[in-house]
């Protein structure tokens, strides 16, 4: 998933002169904090050095994931076009780029961030890119989300880790109070980042939310840990985004854990989403989906089954399958 031209000559633009030994530190400080999940109470991205490490070495996997998220939102909500967009903890507006990108309809955004660097870096980056001028607020979690006005589409994406387990309920309630469409939570695709969606999840569905994705069901999540659900979308790296990370293989894989909620009726037939890489032999495929029955199942395909072979032959990890 290759990141919007226009963005990426933007943050190329913005670190034109940085020296790659300063981005090379700066991102590896990030990501040890982002390994650990580290919540000290300070702001990680405290400064213009750490907001253009964020930019070359993390912006453009987080982009990857809420662009497959939102592909998974399109396939099973294929009515939703919203106009408006509410992002909180917004970075440097990746899922301003991300929205923008996946539906043309969005007229108008609201971005709430912390962190002054990657605010003003985020404002940079977008100048002029979109037909609406987006609107940047400062701001954190701790003073609530009081003044946010109601949106269409409203993200939370790589922010639940950074805040205390206690807290996670009350911010998603206050979330789902300024849905109007559809609500977009994704976290780190590791254990602890699917409990965190888990409990965002659990507690909006009770609350009446209907899930969207990935989920093709409302009912109690079939997986069990050691496992966790849990999703991977390839991006190329690019020269800049090798530089910054002191790499050598040109692409890397981003997990990610995430649920999309609505307050309408996505409608459509009954899937199964596929769980794990589909593991392919000679006439058969073996394939891990979650059904619409609230069941996770292991099924092996062969040729005799026909066409459920052949859209299993095709199918790659986190697809949609008919039921």
């Amino acid at each position: 998933m290759d990141l919007p031209l226009p963005l990426r000559a933007a943050i190329e633009a913005e670190l034109a002169g940085t020296p790659s030994s300063d981005l090379q530190r700066a991102g590896e400080t990030l990501s040890t904090r982002y390994r650990a999940e580290t919540r000290d109470g300070r702001l990680h991205l405290s400064d213009d050095l750490f907001a253009k490490a964020y930019a070359a070495a993390r912006l453009p996997a987080t982009y990857a994931a809420l662009r497959a998220c939102l592909d998974a939102v399109s396939e099973a909500f294929p009515a939703f076009a919203p106009s408006s967009l509410l992002d909180v903890g917004a970075g440097p507006g990746t899922a301003l780029w991300a929205g923008a990108d996946a539906y043309s309809s969005l007229a108008g955004a609201t971005l709430l961030e912390a962190s002054d660097p990657i605010r003003r870096l985020g404002e940079r980056l977008g100048e002029g890119a979109f037909g609406f001028r987006p609107e940047w607020q400062a701001g954190d979690l701790s003073g609530g989300l009081e003044g946010l006005a109601a949106a269409d589409l409203v993200t939370l994406s790589y922010v639940l880790d950074e805040i205390e387990p206690g807290a996670i309920a009350p911010l998603a309630e206050a979330l789902w109070a300024r849905t109007r469409g559809v609500l977009l939570v994704v976290e780190p695709g590791t254990p602890a980042g699917w409990r965190r969606i888990l409990a965002v999840r659990d507690r909006l569905v009770a609350a009446g939310a209907r899930v969207v994705a990935p989920c093709p069901h409302a009912a109690a999540c079939p997986v069990q840990a050691p496992d966790w659900c849990h999703f991977a979308r390839r991006l190329p790296r690019s020269r800049l985004h090798l530089r910054a990370k002191e790499a050598e293989v040109p692409f890397e894989d981003e997990k990610f854990a995430y649920v999309a909620l609505t307050r309408g009726e996505p409608g459509g037939e009954a899937f199964a989403r596929v769980l794990a890489p589909p593991r392919a032999g000679s006439g058969k495929v073996r394939v891990r989906l979650c059904r619409s029955d609230g069941t996770a199942v292991e099924r092996l395909v062969t040729k005799r089954d026909g066409e459920a072979f052949r859209r299993a032959r095709r199918a790659d990890w986190g697809d949609r399958l008919p039921c």
